[in-house]
């Protein structure tokens, strides 16, 4: 075992899974770091139109990524159930068709999204002064999502086999990239679109850089072009477990355009207040969902090793880790958040909003530790229709029940704020259950 592989099947739990999620995290953040720079960039030199173009594209970004970063899961559980049940064979035929699937949900994002562009400016009632600056920021970042689309499936294969090293020091040669072209092209004058051009091409450097390095591995993450085959199998494995997951994302952003179409209805200053305050969600959140993504693989390849009761520790050392980071983040968070904020120049009516914000969104982040961990342990079973549907009714149907009733009767951005956490306190209770049930029915199986 390399020295960058972590033993997920012997030993303790808490140590690996800390070096596991750490890393993932920081991939996390690198790449928010992305659409981060392009904010504080243009929130700093270009003005409050470029910030507010950026920050309304967020949601919108989040729905087409979502959908892949979930299909790249299902490859993720696949190949290290594989692993961890000793079928290197066909571990390696599951990363050759992953690759492959790649490229193809690639190009598939940069043409559905290219078509939509336009028609999601107005839907989202995006005010005509930042229409054409957010369209255009939209456009061209579409054209480096076949790169983005590529390096979260590369890192998935990384993943599976238990080294997260590969995937973060790749992007972070292409973060320093970005940062550095992201202020070149403010000083040249290239304004908003030389920025997110930028970024579009930083987004091909890390895939680039992942794939190049997984073409020379030795063993099972060896990959060689010639032996990429339509192996329908895999395919449809991959799929039953990562569309739901994907699914679930895409309409969990959905419901965020909603409440980016209300945010936007509260003017400028809210807008630029809740794209400068999200910067700090972004950065947060991804320590919550590595930890998620570390109980999923330890599940996966314990599962395919036929250790039922280690994945069930997994589940009570990873929930208990998650809870306690995120709490001790939030307290970080809070003490940083107001001179975090003054860097992206905001009004002083627009930093209460973003303080506002913070408060109330990151302060109830420890909510999202718990239904993420224990949805993330479902998935690692290779069950991710219950959770994606438990989510999609508890958090979609929360918020839009909350918008349609309390927010509508007195509008107004503190009510929008609150339909986060109840949405999270919900689906703490659905997906619990939903998980009490899953392992009853893994016991059963097991005969533990």
């Amino acid at each position: 075992m390399s020295r960058a592989q972590i033993n997920m099947l012997e030993g303790s739990l808490v140590g690996p899974i800390f070096q596991f999620a750490i890393p993932v995290a920081m991939i996390g953040i690198l790449q928010q770091m992305f659409n981060t720079a392009d904010i504080m960039v243009l929130g700093r030199f270009v003005g409050t139109e470029a910030l507010a173009a950026v920050g309304n594209n967020a949601p919108v970004i989040g729905v087409l990524v979502n959908l892949f970063l979930g299909i790249s899961l299902g490859a993720n559980v696949l190949i290290a159930r594989k692993l961890g049940g000793g079928r290197l064979k066909e571990a390696s035929e599951a990363i050759h068709t992953t690759v492959l699937m790649a490229g193809l949900t690639g190009l598939f994002i940069l043409v559905v999204g290219e078509i939509f562009a336009g028609p999601l400016m107005g839907w989202m009632g995006v005010p005509l002064e930042v229409r054409e600056a957010s369209e255009l920021y939209l456009r061209v970042y579409l054209l480096g999502m076949p790169g983005m689309t590529l390096y979260d499936f590369l890192s998935a294969i990384y993943r599976s086999h238990g080294n997260v090293r590969t995937p973060l020091l790749s992007l972070v040669t292409a973060s320093i990239v970005n940062i550095a072209g992201n202020l070149l092209a403010v000083f040249l004058g290239f304004g908003l679109a030389g920025v997110v051009t930028v970024t579009a091409i930083a987004n091909y450097i890390s895939s680039g850089l992942l794939l190049r390095l997984l073409r020379y591995e030795h063993g099972v993450l060896h990959f060689y072009p010639g032996a990429i085959r339509v192996r329908m199998e895999d395919i449809k494995e991959i799929l039953r477990v990562g569309v739901p997951a994907g699914i679930q994302g895409m309409v969990f952003n959905f419901s965020n355009l909603v409440i980016q179409s209300a945010i936007n209805s509260e003017g400028s200053l809210a807008m630029a207040a809740s794209a400068a305050a999200y910067v700090l969600e972004i950065n947060t959140y991804p320590f919550i969902n590595a930890f998620g993504q570390a109980v999923t693989t330890f599940t996966s390849q314990n599962f395919g090793a036929g250790n039922i009761k280690r994945c069930l520790n997994v589940v009570k050392k990873g929930l208990t880790l998650n809870f306690g980071f995120t709490c001790f983040l939030t307290v970080l968070v809070f003490l940083a958040a107001r001179p975090f904020l003054e860097v992206f120049g905001l009004e002083p009516d627009a930093m209460e909003l973003g303080m506002m914000r913070v408060h109330i969104i990151i302060g109830f982040y420890f909510l999202s530790s718990i239904y993420e961990s224990l949805a993330a342990s479902m998935r690692g079973f290779g069950n991710s229709l219950a959770p994606a549907l438990g989510m999609l009714v508890s958090i979609v149907g929360t918020r839009m029940l909350w918008l349609a009733t309390v927010y509508e009767a007195d509008p107004t951005f503190r009510n929008i704020m609150w339909c986060y956490p109840l949405s999270w306190f919900a689906a703490d209770v659905l997906i619990g259950g939903l998980f009490v049930r899953e392992m009853g029915k893994q016991k059963r199986l097991a005969k533990i």
